[in-house]
């Protein structure tokens, strides 16, 4: 089989394709073992102008793009279909023929899979002592700041009514708001529900904030590497067209597995979710529910530069730190470039928050609704929007603290616990009250 075209392409530019799309080139050949040799050499001819794969291409300079130009023109199989802005890469669907001809010019710079990526309130608020937060006698509730959840998209739920103030879906294109799914509501939930049809009982910390829900993820809670990628620059842009209501936080409550790249950076994730941290946007991601494994840390995570949230079990209690300890299922560091994380951990267990009614999980987990309105749902997925409300009372009490202040003001506040590591608890237990202390004395 190592004879073969494609194998000897895969082998041959190895350094320049990840390693998901190596193995799916190397699959490509698993059905003619069941077949005569005979037919081997027309198969591969076949496969090598017809078959097709989805891929994300990175470019040097103007010379790579005239190579993906010329090599669609060449290739009537390959068609391009998305510019990133903010990171040199291209979608693409390729064939291998046309890939081999990509990958002559050195300008080309890498070509990653289109691979897949997945989603990953009662005592949780008040044990990250991020209830009644008062600045100057005010009690912050994340008023004037705007939260992007990037996800399943956001139910018009009554906890949330009048703040979604942007939706946009890149799955179905649709306009109005929706969540097939379920994730993304109970996420917006987390992070700035306000308990309405509960009394107040089930509300994130920041119940005055704004959301913008931007779906990537289908149905099923799955999407493409491209999607998400689209997604977080799609808030970039925002900002850039609504200068005077942008958005201020990401959330980021999925992930994929990371990948062998020589270095962090090379992962077109971190690359995109970096470039909203330079624009000014704090980006909270998901440090994943692949623990209690270290090195589990899931993409885009493994940023040293963003803000990576695993979850801690509360206990259900709302003020003891006595018997709070890091959940099983939250991922834990160093990631494989050597960083530390998570950042730091937040609750992540039996979060009760907004369900989505005929959603996909609010069919599939009826055992989880709580009364009509509520459902219970536990990972670093429900974790992550809980921290970015708490950046969203941070914001409101320093509307121009920078990402980089946030994350630090975080880490240094969180409350620690003797002898314990920290590619488990990372700098410690959210404690947002002392982090708004903290900040605001900088």
């Amino acid at each position: 089989m190592f004879g073969y075209s494609i194998v000897q392409l895969a082998r041959r530019h190895a350094g320049r394709l990840d390693h998901p799309l190596r193995h799916t080139l190397v699959n490509m050949y698993k059905p003619m073992t069941r077949m005569p040799c005979i037919f081997h050499r027309w198969i591969e001819r076949w496969l090598r102008k017809w078959r097709t794969v989805s891929v994300l291409i990175e470019v040097d300079d103007d010379e790579g793009i005239e190579a993906l130009t010329e090599a669609e023109r060449n290739h009537f199989r390959m068609k391009t279909h998305y510019h990133f802005r903010h990171v040199p890469i291209w979608s693409a669907t390729v064939t291998p023929a046309a890939l081999e001809q990509l990958l002559e010019n050195p300008k080309v710079k890498k070509v990653y899979l289109n691979r897949t990526i997945k989603a990953v309130l009662n005592n949780a608020v008040p044990s990250a002592n991020a209830k009644h937060v008062t600045v100057n006698e005010t009690e912050l509730s994340g008023k004037g700041v705007t939260i992007a959840i990037v996800d399943t998209g956001i139910d018009p739920h009554p906890d949330l009514e009048g703040r979604i103030t942007a939706f946009v879906d890149l799955v179905n294109g649709k306009t109005a708001p929706y969540d097939d799914n379920g994730h993304g509501t109970h996420c917006a939930g987390d992070a700035a529900g306000n308990g309405r049809m509960s009394d107040g009982l089930y509300a994130g910390p920041a119940y005055e904030a704004n959301l913008v829900g931007v779906k990537v993820l289908n149905r099923s809670g799955m999407g493409t590497l491209e999607t998400i990628m689209r997604g977080i620059e799609w808030c970039i842009d925002y900002n850039k067209k609504n200068p005077a209501n942008p958005i201020h936080i990401i959330s980021l409550s999925l992930g994929g597995e990371p990948q062998p790249f020589p270095a962090e950076n090379d992962d077109p994730l971190v690359q995109v979710a970096e470039r909203a941290w330079e624009n000014g946007i704090v980006v909270c991601a998901a440090a994943g529910n692949e623990g209690p494994n270290y090195g589990t840390i899931a993409s885009p995570g493994i940023s040293d530069r963003i803000i990576t949230v695993g979850a801690l079990d509360d206990r259900d209690t709302a003020s003891t730190r006595t018997d709070d300890a890091v959940a099983p299922f939250s991922s834990r560091g160093p990631t494989r470039y050597g960083v530390t994380k998570p950042d730091l951990v937040v609750p992540g267990v039996n979060i009760i928050s907004l369900r989505a009614p005929r959603s996909f999980l609010d069919k599939m987990n009826k055992q989880s609704r709580v009364g009509d309105y509520y459902m219970s749902m536990s990972g670093t997925s429900m974790a992550t929007p809980i921290c970015a409300g708490i950046v969203a009372l941070m914001l409101q009490a320093k509307p121009d603290a920078t990402p980089d202040e946030i994350k630090q003001a975080l880490r240094d506040s969180a409350d620690l616990w003797k002898e314990r590591d920290p590619n488990v608890y990372g700098a410690g237990y959210v404690n947002a009250k002392r982090a708004i202390e903290q900040l605001l004395k900088r």
